[in-house]
């Protein structure tokens, strides 16, 4: 019989056992939660509220940044929390409630980060039919159906994960459960179809990878075409922030899971772990609002409206 089932908890690498290192640990970590927190939450108002930023651009956008939230929210309060109470345990429902969010996240945001270059693919390559094949109903569609697809795979891939029986232990070298370090628990002869699992999952993600690089090459090639210097920084200039929150995504996930595994924890596995967790959330909202003029004018629009707001307020009072 499997001795998973008498696994009611696992264990998280912690940062540190020095009380006041843990505090550090928390402090950081809770600055950088309310960060992304303001920042996305920001983006998602400022679109929802200014109706010149309903386009198809922005409803992903906003759905990026619904994304990136939901990224954070999974891993970061656990760890800020055992960090508080001094503890590093977690419970098996936990473990599986996190990998099933980190598996959805994580593959939700690398399938609309593929929708948004297409959708940077119709308007820049084909300008004239960009309001009929990206309507309304079209963006609401591949949203939809984004969701639908990645739920239904995370369940899959959650429900495979901890199918397995666990003959190590369960001390999870890592800040939260991530599945590479729940395999390593794995009996020897249980793990197997969760690695067939992981195989389909690199072949689907290069598979979205190489439609990036190809609209992106496509794109490039339009680009240059426009005649006007001007022309093409606009055409650039809708681009560059998305290719460089798609670069940040797959460059940190590709550094995460092909480097050398260790036997043992390392201060570098865990810097790593931060890095794909807390990097992109933290950066995405910076990149948008520094690099896309409607969004640094919509946000000066909506401040401006609330200072002047409360100021009439406070003169009707007085």
């Amino acid at each position: 019989m499997s001795n998973q089932t008498y696994i009611t908890e696992f264990l998280l690498l912690g940062f540190s056992d020095i009380r006041e290192l843990q505090i550090l640990h928390f402090v950081v970590f809770l600055v950088l939660y309310l960060a992304v927190l303001t920042g996305n939450l920001l983006i998602i108002i400022v679109i929802a509220l200014d109706h010149h930023l309903h386009s198809p651009m922005y409803f992903f956008l906003m759905n990026l940044s619904i994304l990136d939230l939901g990224t954070i929210s999974v891993t970061i309060p656990k760890s800020m929390a055992n960090s508080l109470m001094n503890t590093r345990s977690i419970s098996y429902s936990g473990c599986v409630a996190q990998v099933f969010f980190l598996v959805f996240f994580a593959v939700a945001n690398f399938a609309l980060l593929t929708i948004m270059a297409y959708d940077r693919y119709i308007a820049i390559c084909k300008p004239l039919h960009y309001e009929t094949i990206m309507n309304r109903r079209a963006c609401v569609q591949m949203a939809t159906s984004a969701w639908i697809i990645v739920t239904v795979y995370s369940s899959l891939h959650t429900r495979n994960t901890f199918a397995i029986s666990f003959c190590g232990g369960n001390m999870v070298d890592q800040f939260f459960c991530e599945i590479p370090q729940l395999l390593k628990l794995a009996c020897s002869d249980t793990y197997l179809g969760e690695v067939e699992v992981l195989i389909l999952s690199a072949c689907l993600g290069l598979s979205c990878f190489v439609f990036l690089i190809v609209s992106y090459t496509q794109i490039l090639q339009t680009v240059l075409r426009i005649p006007s210097e001007q022309g093409r920084h606009k055409a650039l200039s809708t681009c560059l922030p998305h290719l460089i929150v798609v670069s940040l995504f797959v460059s940190t996930g590709i550094f995460a899971y092909l480097k050398p595994t260790s036997s043992s924890p390392s201060g570098l596995d865990l810097m790593v772990a931060v890095l794909y967790s807390v990097l992109p959330p933290v950066m995405n909202p910076i990149i948008y609002s520094m690099r896309n003029k409607e969004i640094k004018a919509s946000l000066r629009k909506l401040t401006g409206w609330r200072l002047f707001t409360k100021n009439k307020m406070s003169i009707f009072l007085l």
